[in-house]
């Protein structure tokens, strides 16, 4: 008949080989992430025409009243 203490001591031997088997295996695989700048320059290329046009228009009502009233504005 076996000690209940011999079993467990086996069992964590056993835990512990399993983990360190884990962890040998983790460790065993390596992961590299580069970082390269590019060869050429960032070219952002803004070729932009803005034209702008503004028209207003008045009633002819209000385009009366500023010719009465020329010194309104």
């Amino acid at each position: 008949m076996t000690d209940g203490r011999t079993v467990r001591a086996v069992g964590a031997a056993s835990l512990a080989s399993v983990l360190a088997a884990a962890l040998l295996n983790g460790c065993a695989t390596v992961h590299t992430v580069q970082l390269q700048a590019p060869d050429k320059p960032i070219e952002v290329n803004l070729n932009v025409k803005i034209d702008q046009e503004v028209r207003v228009k008045l009633d002819r009502e209000i385009e009366d009243l500023i010719a009465e009233n020329p010194d309104i504005f």
